[in-house]
């Protein structure tokens, strides 16, 4: 891999990571394009790395009001909301993993279905709810929203914001709850993928040092900018856009799947 593209894969990370337009989808996109026949699980772990840096960068005064008080409300909604993920982890994340939903008829799929979540959440009745008012009803129906983000293709955070938004919850409340849940599941996935490098079930992606660290670096820039970028788009009720976008992307593989077959065989 070389910097250029460690570089640009850290871009698109660091952009369809926070923005509703699935940052797997894109990867395993941007992969095929470059070449590259398989997963690169370690570059994978550093531009996570990345991503996790720039909302801990944003919600710093969030962050460390959960680590000052541990027993607090969010922390036990957080927790509740982060069960569907471990358990459809469990279940899913060999398929996932293995590359089972890398085809190109299932990554215009889901970034089909990715686009009629988000332009439908746009219609949504202006919500009432307050952080304070958060229930664990609301906590684990977010949680079962975000667990359906497992597969590449399917935004995560267009799944929870959208969840949170349908469940009555405030767009800038829904953004932050959204928020808190990703610093739990990209830390938690980080976790498990550097588990499994050093219990030696999977190896080392041989790419080197200086690309990682780009790559990582560029995920977090744009990431910090992401961020910040997509919690205007929330309050704007303009979500609905990247719904086009990702529609013409779904037709683009999907066309290259069954006709061209560049990139994708199907």
């Amino acid at each position: 891999m070389t910097i250029f593209e460690a570089v640009m894969l850290g871009i698109v990370q660091g952009i369809a990571e926070f923005l509703p337009i699935s940052s797997s989808g894109h990867l395993v996109v941007l992969q095929r394009i470059f070449g590259f026949d398989e997963g690169l699980l370690t570059f994978d772990i550093f531009v996570h790395i990345g991503s996790l840096a720039a909302i801990l960068v944003v919600f710093w005064r969030d962050v460390w009001e959960l680590i000052r008080k541990p027993f607090c409300k969010m922390n036990g909604l957080l927790i509740i909301g982060t069960i569907p993920m471990v358990i459809g982890a469990f279940f899913l994340g060999g398929a996932v993993r293995g590359g089972f939903f890398n085809n190109g008829i299932w990554l215009a799929v889901a970034f089909t279905v990715t686009g009629v979540v988000l332009f439908i959440t746009d219609k949504f009745r202006e919500p009432t709810k307050e952080e304070r008012d958060i229930t664990w009803k609301d906590a684990l129906f977010v949680g079962f929203a975000q667990a359906l983000a497992l597969p590449p293709g399917i935004s995560r955070s267009g799944m929870t914001i959208a969840g949170a938004l349908s469940r009555g919850i405030k767009r800038d409340a829904a953004a932050n709850f959204s928020f808190m849940l990703a610093i739990i599941a990209i830390a938690g996935v980080s976790f498990v993928e550097i588990l499994e490098i050093a219990t030696g079930r999977v190896t080392i992606d041989n790419i080197g040092a200086v690309p990682l660290f780009f790559g990582a670096l560029a995920s977090a820039l744009v990431g910090y900018l992401s961020i910040h970028l997509l919690l205007k788009l929330i309050k704007a009720c303009k979500l609905r856009y990247f719904s086009f976008y990702v529609w013409g992307l779904a037709g683009l593989i999907l066309l290259d799947a069954l006709v061209l077959r560049i990139f994708f065989e199907g």
